[in-house]
């Protein structure tokens, strides 16, 4: 059981990390959106890879009793979307997450360093 969306975080990004997730990002957005208080943005090489961060994110977090609310991208993977309610995990391609450029549009949300958040 997950105590706080904090730990759920640090979850979600040890799963990413464990599938070797690339320029993994964790953007605090609760104070300027009220779609989620936290995305974790990261990207893969290949769609594979991108797939298998995506079942990793999920496995891990359902070990700790918390299930995905909404799934997009799974039948590409060429960005996978896992809705979790405060915290959102995007998944990209390489070559999607330049086109997208999420950091750019949630520029004005700060970075979060992992190893101050938990």
């Amino acid at each position: 059981m997950i105590e706080n969306i904090e730990k759920m975080v640090k979850v979600a990004y040890d799963a990413i990390d464990d599938k070797l997730g690339e320029d993994t990002i964790i953007l605090n957005v609760g104070k300027i959106s009220s779609v989620a208080d936290y995305f974790i943005i990261t990207s893969a090489s290949s769609e594979r890879q991108v797939k298998a961060i995506a079942h990793n994110v999920e496995d891990e977090l359902k070990k700790n009793d918390v299930c995905v609310i909404s799934k997009e991208g799974q039948d590409t993977s060429r960005w996978i979307l896992l809705d979790y309610g405060d915290v959102v995990v995007h998944i990209f391609h390489d070559d999607e997450r330049d086109v997208y450029s999420l950091e750019r549009l949630w520029k004005d949300a700060p970075n979060v360093d992992i190893d101050n958040l938990v």
